[in-house]
């Protein structure tokens, strides 16, 4: 008799999430397969980590080799996979400097101390930190403090009180909430769990410009943007602004938890003992992302992604010409939303699921798309389909 995998996890698992009533057991390429052996072509892709899809030569490669070489040791030693994947993040970007973890919440927390030890030895102990309303950062008590959304807060009151939220995509709150104690911005250049939300032309580099006005730091939070998915190797390339902190993860190990924190030499100002991690920069995780990065650098993945993007745009568009419910479509590269004029992202996600085709609920009003890099224009043709059928559905 088959589990009942959902009752097992009622009964053992902490109650923290609204699940998708689905099972999933396999994965290749850009679908996956759930314990009853229906298929779906996958476009949320582990929130926008399965760069290269699901179970990839390459990545399983590295992987396995890896896992019969070295796993895990302390960081007081050198491992070889560790210092490659260092070299290469910095080549390939503007950065200097690199620190390793386990996740994007980690990341965050580093760049966050970095600027923090910054402001203490460079601005006269400057300790806040500037962010926007909407963003998302993770879930520790820092990062939910940092995080511009009142429904995260709330359970855990009083917060850490040194992050200020601002208005996002507004240059004037930024400017009129900078202070004497302000020692960082941080920002996502496209909020993908506020909703994909995508900044005005010249609201980044107007930021960048007032951070150096007033000497302080820009940190990008691309933790979700980076690795191809706005298109470009990282998203701030695409808004041709440099930050001085650079948060990376989710796409960096293909679906192995790692985490990047990049800055550039003049803010990389930590000393011996002043951060760390147990696991972080491991060699097993390192390998693994070192195959993805040079897999994605070497097969020319910004031009794909951009290739496909702006068929799926294009095609997007087609449907919200068809269908009036659509009130927007709106994203760069992978990372794409479908506003509608009323509250059905659960229908239209319940809808999808029976056709076979995995999406986001990522607001009442808007479901995500965030499919593996590797997909085709076959592949977005049958998604789009998908969605064809179920929003034809509704007006039957």
């Amino acid at each position: 008799m088959m589990a009942d995998w959902k009752e097992i996890e009622k009964k053992y698992y902490m109650q923290l999430l609204t699940r998708v009533p689905l099972t999933l057991v396999k994965g290749q390429g850009a679908r996956v397969w759930d314990d009853k052996g229906k298929e779906y072509l996958d476009f949320v892709a582990g929130w926008a980590v399965n760069s290269l899809g699901h179970v990839h030569p390459v990545l399983t490669e590295a992987i396995i080799t890896q896992s019969r070489i070295l796993l895990q040791t302390s960081n007081q030693f050198f491992t070889v996979p560790q210092v490659e994947l260092a070299e290469l993040l910095v080549k390939n970007s503007c950065m200097d400097r690199v620190w390793l973890g386990n996740s994007g919440l980690e990341a965050n927390e580093a760049a966050v101390k970095l600027a923090r030890r910054y402001g203490a030895l460079k601005l006269n102990g400057a300790y806040e930190v500037i962010t926007a309303s909407s963003s998302f950062h993770g879930r520790s008590l820092a990062m939910t403090a940092a995080t511009g959304q009142e429904k995260f807060h709330k359970p855990y009151e009083p917060l850490p009180d040194w992050f200020q939220s601002v208005p996002y995509n507004d240059v004037a709150a930024v400017q009129a909430a900078t202070s004497a104690k302000t020692c960082a911005i941080m920002l996502e250049l496209v909020q993908g769990e506020g909703g994909v939300n995508v900044p005005d032309t010249g609201y980044l580099k107007a930021v960048r410009q007032w951070c150096d006005d007033k000497g302080i730091l820009l940190i990008f939070d691309e933790i979700q943007t980076g690795v191809c998915r706005l298109g470009p190797l990282w998203g701030y390339q695409a808004f041709g602004v440099e930050p001085d902190i650079m948060t990376l993860a989710k796409g960096l190990g293909g679906g192995v938890p790692i985490g990047a924190m990049l800055a550039k030499e003049r803010c990389s100002v930590f000393g011996p003992g002043e951060h760390g991690s147990t696991f972080g920069g491991n060699p097993l995780t390192c390998a693994a992302a070192v195959a993805v990065m040079d897999h994605i650098i070497a097969h020319d993945f910004p031009k794909k992604v951009k290739e496909v993007s702006d068929y799926l745009f294009g095609e997007l568009k087609k449907l919200k010409q068809e269908f009036p419910v659509i009130s927007e479509v709106r994203g760069m590269g992978l990372l794409v939303a479908i506003a509608f004029d009323s509250d059905i992202s659960q229908e239209v996600l319940t809808g999808c699921l029976e056709q076979g085709l995995l999406v986001n609920a990522v607001k009442p009003n808007a479901i995500r798309l965030m499919p593996p890099l590797i997909i085709t224009s076959k592949d977005v043709d049958e998604a789009v389909g998908k969605l064809r059928t179920v929003l034809s559905g509704r007006n039957a």
